[in-house]
């Protein structure tokens, strides 16, 4: 406020003044010409001065001037003045000093300048009368209370502005008040289950309030997702663990080797194996650090080769392989084969002796489609979107001894799916079975696929069927 009372002395002065000095350097310039003039005097002792027909017109009707003697009296006018017959300023008569006064006559406002008019009488100067010089000063006194009303208008908007700021900003503020508070809650408690209110806002304050929560959702997903991964770490590796031991226990008190023993420690150390492969998989695929070769890929063939390899798992189910479309993607073929095994080894594992396993290749609006299903236990509705979350686990009471795998494979699988530029997503039902599908940006041209004497039957363009059943030994 003070700066704004400051700004408008400033304003209100400084261009008033400098009119006022321009009109007074004009007034000043001509009573110096008419000073300059011979000096006449009447028979009747009066005094007057031989003025050109111009000047004394005047080209600017609200210029005046007016030339007396001593006394006020005589002397000669500008024609402008029409019947006007006193002094421009009757004041300004104080001897031989130069003076400016606003005079108003009527209506009218004047800024007067009087000078003494000297004469030079053998050699000396003799002050004989006044020269008056006068301008309209209404602009002057028009401009100024246009003046005075516009800075009294931003007075009052400034008043108002302030008044307004005191009132509007505690509530403007307060929502960040607010988020600055979680903050530190959330600093000093540890908790990040805290959100921030104004989330219904549609200005910016409601923005930040909804990036901050989901920043906030963020972390407690992350940090949540750390604790369990942690905690199901520790699990998964106490009960290998803790059955070495109780095997070597046994030995040590038995005195001599056992076999079973033996086999037990060896197939527990290779699930710790496969485990801590699998975690350090993970952690490098999370820093960016796994490196996946591009390279073009007939899918149909690494399909083929994955058949092989599922044939020398011993389980009494039926692996069915059909809808076998040529097409090639650009990827990674080790990691496409891991994903592979990882989707038709967990079908075989949840599917039960006499189930089935169908495996088909499709190319679908320029993608390919890679499907396992089964005739499993099926997934319950309220653990499908969990299921490729590390470590979980649908039933609950089942440890993965029980099952024989890492927890890690679906996560394995949605890695590699989405580092090829695709996706995994399953639809499943209790007690009928499972369906994995796998989509990967599929090339548009595809090479032939070569065909295996004996092991093909065409059913129709597009679509072969093998069916294989395995028997446990």
């Amino acid at each position: 406020m003070v700066a704004f009372i400051l700004f408008t002395m400033i304003v209100y002065y400084l261009p008033l003044s400098r009119i006022r000095a321009e009109i007074d350097g004009d007034l000043a310039a001509l009573a110096t010409e008419i000073q300059r003039l011979e000096i006449v005097r009447s028979p009747d002792g009066s005094v007057s001065i031989a003025i050109a027909p111009d000047l004394s017109t005047l080209r600017t009707a609200s210029t005046f001037f007016v030339v007396t003697d001593l006394h006020g009296e005589g002397g000669i006018r500008s024609r402008n003045l029409g019947t006007f017959e006193g002094l421009l300023d009757p004041a300004g008569l104080v001897g031989e000093t130069q003076v400016y006064h606003d005079v108003t006559h009527g209506d009218a406002s004047l800024r007067v300048i009087t000078v003494p008019l000297y004469e030079y009488v053998d050699g000396q100067k003799v002050h004989v009368g006044y020269v008056q010089v006068a301008r309209l000063f209404d602009t002057y006194e028009r401009f100024s209370r246009f003046l005075i009303l516009g800075l009294f208008a931003g007075f009052a908007g400034a008043t108002a502005s302030l008044f307004l700021a005191v009132l509007v900003t505690p509530s403007s503020f307060k929502p960040l008040e607010d988020i600055a508070d979680v903050a530190r809650q959330i600093t000093n408690a540890d908790d990040l289950s805290r959100r921030v209110p104004y989330t219904e806002r549609e200005d910016e304050v409601g923005i930040l309030a909804r990036s901050f929560n989901q920043l906030l959702e963020r972390l407690e997903n992350l940090f949540q997702t750390q604790q369990r991964l942690l905690a199901d770490v520790s699990h998964e590796l106490r009960t290998p663990l803790t059955t070495i031991r109780g095997n070597v226990d046994l030995m040590r008190r038995m005195g001599e080797v056992d076999e079973d023993s033996l086999q037990i420690i060896q197939e527990e150390a290779e699930r710790m194996t496969r485990l801590v492969g699998d975690l350090l998989l993970l952690a490098r695929a999370d820093a960016g650090s796994l490196p996946l070769e591009r390279k073009k890929i007939e899918l149909d063939g690494l399909f083929f080769e994955m058949y092989r390899q599922v044939s020398l798992i011993g389980k009494n189910v039926t692996v069915q392989m059909k809808e076998i479309d040529q097409v090639c993607v650009m990827g990674d073929p080790d990691r496409l084969k891991q994903l592979m095994w990882n989707l038709i080894g967990n079908a075989i594992k949840y599917t039960p002796a006499g189930g089935q396993i169908t495996l088909s290749l499709s190319q679908k609006d320029g993608w390919a489609c890679i499907e396992v299903a089964d005739t499993g236990v099926g997934i319950p509705p309220q653990d499908l979107p969990y299921i490729f979350e590390r470590f979980y686990r649908v039933d609950k009471a089942r440890t993965r001894h029980q099952q024989g795998g890492s927890g890690l494979g679906l996560s394995i699988a949605r890695w590699i799916a989405q580092a090829h530029g695709g996706r995994i997503s399953v639809v499943s039902e209790v007690g009928v079975g499972s369906t994995f599908s796998v989509w990967l940006p599929a090339l548009s041209n595809t090479l032939p696929m070569a065909e295996e004497n004996g092991d093909l039957e065409a059913t129709r363009p597009g679509m072969r069927v093998l069916s294989v059943p395995f028997r446990r030994p």
